[in-house]
C-alpha cells in the first residue's frame, strides 16, 4: 500500500498508509486525543475524522477547544437533528436545505401546516431525546442514480432537485445520523451526544421560497442558535433581549423622533423631536467642520447622466441609482439624469470653477449631502439602511506632499468628534494595493507610507488589511464598537488620483505647469440617519443631555400649579434648554411614566408646596431618588448641560 507523510503544526511529520482517516491519526498519537478529537484541518480544509487522506499533507487534530471548527459542527449537526426530530413528530414533512449561520444554523420544511411557537418546544424537546441517544453518525459516497432513487423513493423530490442541479457527475456524500439521512457535504460530528444538549435553543419561524424564487413553494424556515456551553447561550439570549430593547425603530416610536411608510420605502419621515436630534448633531458638526478648516458647499441632486459616465459611476454604480428621465421641450429625446448616489463628482466641478494655485491647496470642501441609493427592500433596516440620507460628505484637494499631513489631521478631527459623541475608541483598519491597480509601484508606496507615518503621528494602532483598498488609490476605515460589542464603520479617508484625472481637475504648481491634485474622500459619521440609529441603541434612548430631544418636562402636581410650571417652562427657555411644559389634568405618576418611556432626561414636578417655596423636585431618568432645588439652581446646571461639547470647550477655553 502507498504511504503518506503528515505533517503536524509542530513541524514533525509521520507517514501513513494512504486512506488513512484523522481518526486513525488522533488514534496513533494518544488514546486520550482520540476521544477528545471532533473533526481535522487538512491542507487549512475542515475535515471529518471518517474521510480518508490520500496524499501528502499538513493535519492538525479539532477538539471541542478550538472554537471555529467546533461552533461549525454543532451547528451544522443540530441541523440536521432538528430536520429529524420534525420528520420522526411530522413523518409526511419534507425536506429541503439546512446551512450553517452566523450564531446557528436555519432548515427549510415543506408542511402543509404552519409551525406554532408550542412545535418549537416539542421540536427542541424531541432533539434533546435524539442528542441523549448519542446517535452514531456515518458517512457513505454514493454514485448519483443510487442517491437520486432514494429520494425518489422516500417522497423527497427537493433532494431530487437539488441532486439534478450539482453540476458534474461526481458521486455524492450521504450522512446519517442514527437512522435518519440527508444529502451533506459534511464534516460532522461522529454521534449526535458530542452536541450539547443545553447549549442551544429554536429562536423563530419564517417563510421563505424554495430556491429564493417567488414563484416556487412557499417554504418554513426555522431558525435555531447554538453555542459551545450554556453560558454562551445565556450571554447570547441577554445580547438579544439588551438589542431588543434598544432596537431604535422601537425606541423611535416611543421617543416619537421618526416613521416610515411603505408609500417612501427606505426613506425617513422625520418628526419635530427626531429632527431636533438631527439638526443639533448637524450644527455640532457644522461647527467643528468650520474650526476644521472646511469650507461648506452644497450641489444639485438630481445630475445629467453625462456627468455620471465621465466619473465612471454610470458603469459601475447604475444598478444603485435612481433614474429620472425628462422630456425637455423642443428636446428630440428623453434627458436621462440621476438622484445622486454621492457627492464626490459634483465637488470636482466646484474645484473647477476658475483657475487653482498650488497656494490654494489643500482646500477641503464639505457638503451635508443628500443622497439617494437603491437598496435592495429586503436590505432596509430601519434608519440604519435606507435609500434617501445625508452623509458629512468632504473631499480634500492637495498635492502628494499633503496627504501625510490631511490624514493626520483628519484622525485627529475625527477623535475628537467621537469622544464628543460618547465613543473614547475607534479601530483603524488600513486597506492597501489590490493586485488590479493603475498608478506606478512608486506612487503608490508613497501614498501608503503616507497613510501609515500619519496613523503614527496620531499614536495610534491599526489593522492592516492588505489588497482591499480601492484600484486607484489606498483607504483607512474606521470602525466603533457600541455597548452591546457590536462593530459599525462609520468613518473612512479614501485617497483618489483617479476621479480628478477623470474629471479634469487641475491646478498650477510652483513652476507654473497645470497638475492633477489628488482627492482625499472623507467622513466622519457617514450617514446622519444610520449614525443616529448607532446613538440611539449606544445609549438605549437615553441620549446625551445636549442632544436630548426633548430635555425637560416641567409637570404640574396640581391644578393651581399650572402658572407656576409656565413661568419655569420660559426661564428654563431663556437659557437655550429645550423644556415643555404638562398641566394636563393627569396623576404625577402617569405623567412621570409617560415622559420616562419617552426617555426625558429632566422630569421637575411642581405641587403647592414647590410654588409656595419658588422650588422644583427633580426627577432624574433612571433614577429612584429625587431631590428639591430652586428653579434658578436647576436653570444654571441645566443651561451647563445643554451645550454641546465643542462649544463647552469654547467656553473653557476663554
Amino acid at each position: 500500500m502507498a504511504s503518506i507523510s503528515l505533517t503536524f503544526p509542530d513541524g514533525n511529520s509521520r507517514d501513513y498508509d494512504a486512506g488513512v482517516t484523522p481518526a486513525e491519526v488522533a488514534a496513533s498519537i494518544a488514546p486520550s486525543l482520540a476521544k477528545k478529537a471532533i473533526s481535522a484541518q487538512v491542507d487549512g480544509a475542515h475535515w471529518d475524522l471518517a474521510w480518508p487522506i490520500e496524499a501528502d499533507a499538513s493535519i492538525a487534530i479539532n477538539t471541542m477547544k478550538d472554537e471555529a471548527p467546533a461552533l461549525e459542527l454543532i451547528r451544522h449537526d443540530l441541523a440536521h437533528i432538528m430536520a429529524r426530530a420534525v420528520q420522526e413528530i411530522w413523518p409526511d414533512v419534507k425536506v429541503t436545505i439546512g446551512p450553517v449561520i452566523e450564531n446557528g444554523w436555519y432548515y427549510d420544511f415543506d408542511r402543509a401546516e404552519p409551525f406554532t411557537p408550542e412545535d418549537l418546544g416539542a421540536i427542541e424537546k424531541k432533539m434533546k431525546e435524539i442528542i441523549n441517544k448519542r446517535d452514531e453518525v456515518r458517512t457513505e459516497v454514493w454514485d448519483r442514480a443510487r442517491a437520486i432513487k432514494h429520494y425518489e423513493d422516500n417522497n423527497e423530490p427537493y433532494k431530487v432537485e437539488l441532486i439534478d442541479a450539482i453540476p458534474g457527475d461526481e458521486p455524492l456524500r450521504m450522512y446519517w445520523h442514527g437512522d435518519w439521512q440527508d444529502l451533506c457535504r459534511g464534516p460532522h460530528l461522529q454521534h449526535t451526544g458530542q452536541v450539547p444538549a443545553d447549549a442551544f435553543k429554536l429562536m423563530s419561524v419564517a417563510g421563505a421560497y424554495w430556491r429564493g424564487d417567488s414563484d416556487r413553494a412557499m417554504l418554513q424556515r426555522i431558525y435555531g442558535v447554538a453555542f459551545q456551553n450554556r453560558e454562551k447561550l445565556k450571554d447570547y439570549l441577554h445580547f438579544l433581549e439588551e438589542a431588543e430593547k434598544r432596537d431604535h425603530r422601537k425606541l423611535g416610536r416611543e421617543m416619537d423622533l421618526f416613521h416610515m411608510q411603505e408609500e417612501a420605502p427606505g426613506q425617513v419621515f422625520w418628526h419635530p423631536n427626531g429632527w431636533t436630534v438631527y439638526t443639533t448633531l448637524q450644527d455640532y458638526m457644522r461647527r467643528q467642520q468650520r474650526a476644521g478648516g472646511y469650507n461648506e458647499i452644497n450641489t444639485p441632486q438630481v445630475v445629467d447622466r453625462k456627468l455620471w459616465e465621465a466619473s465612471g459611476h454610470w458603469d459601475k454604480y447604475q444598478e444603485h441609482m435612481f433614474i429620472v428621465e425628462v422630456e425637455e421641450e423642443h428636446a428630440k429625446e428623453k434627458a436621462i439624469n440621476a438622484l445622486k448616489p454621492m457627492n464626490c463628482p459634483c465637488h470636482v466641478q466646484i474645484f473647477n470653477q476658475g483657475l487653482k494655485s498650488y497656494r490654494d491647496l489643500p482646500l477641503r470642501l464639505a457638503e451635508f449631502g443628500s443622497c439617494s441609493r437603491y437598496e435592495p427592500s429586503g436590505a432596509l433596516h430601519g434608519i440604519m439602511r435606507v435609500r434617501g440620507f445625508t452623509q458629512d460628505d468632504a473631499h480634500i484637494f492637495c498635492t502628494e506632499d499633503q496627504i501625510e499631513a490631511e490624514c493626520a489631521r483628519f484622525i485627529n478631527f475625527l477623535a475628537e468628534i467621537y469622544e464628543d459623541l460618547g465613543f473614547a475608541d475607534f479601530e483603524i483598519k488600513f486597506a492597501t494595493r489590490p493586485e488590479q491597480r493603475v498608478g506606478s509601484d512608486e506612487s503608490w508606496d508613497h501614498v501608503e507610507g503616507a497613510l501609515e507615518a500619519a496613523i503614527k503621528a496620531t499614536d495610534r494602532e491599526f489593522t492592516l488589511e492588505p489588497g482591499d483598498g480601492a484600484f486607484y488609490g489606498p483607504k483607512l476605515d474606521f470602525y466603533l464598537t457600541d455597548a452591546l460589542g457590536r462593530v459599525w464603520q462609520c468613518g473612512t479617508f479614501q485617497v483618489d488620483p483617479n476621479l480628478p484625472e477623470r474629471l479634469g481637475a487641475t491646478y498650477i504648481g510652483e513652476d507654473g505647469a497645470k497638475h492633477r491634485p489628488y482627492m482625499l474622500h472623507r467622513a466622519t459619521l457617514g450617514s446622519f440617519e444610520r449614525f443616529i440609529g448607532i446613538l440611539i441603541e449606544e445609549h438605549a434612548g437615553r441620549l446625551p443631555f445636549w442632544l436630548a430631544p426633548r430635555q425637560v418636562v416641567v409637570a404640574s402636581i396640581v391644578s393651581d400649579a399650572d402658572a407656576y410650571v409656565l413661568e419655569t417652562v420660559q426661564k428654563l427657555k431663556a437659557v437655550g434648554i429645550r423644556a415643555e411644559a404638562d398641566i394636563r389634568n393627569e396623576k404625577i405618576n402617569y405623567k412621570v411614566r409617560e415622559h420616562s418611556v419617552g426617555k426625558v432626561p429632566i422630569i421637575l414636578a411642581v405641587g403647592k408646596k414647590e410654588v409656595e417655596d419658588g422650588t422644583v423636585t427633580v426627577r432624574r431618568l433612571g433614577e429612584k431618588q429625587t431631590s428639591v432645588v430652586t428653579v434658578d439652581e436647576i436653570a444654571a446646571e441645566l443651561a451647563d448641560a445643554a451645550m454641546a461639547p465643542d462649544i463647552r470647550r469654547a467656553r473653557n477655553a476663554d
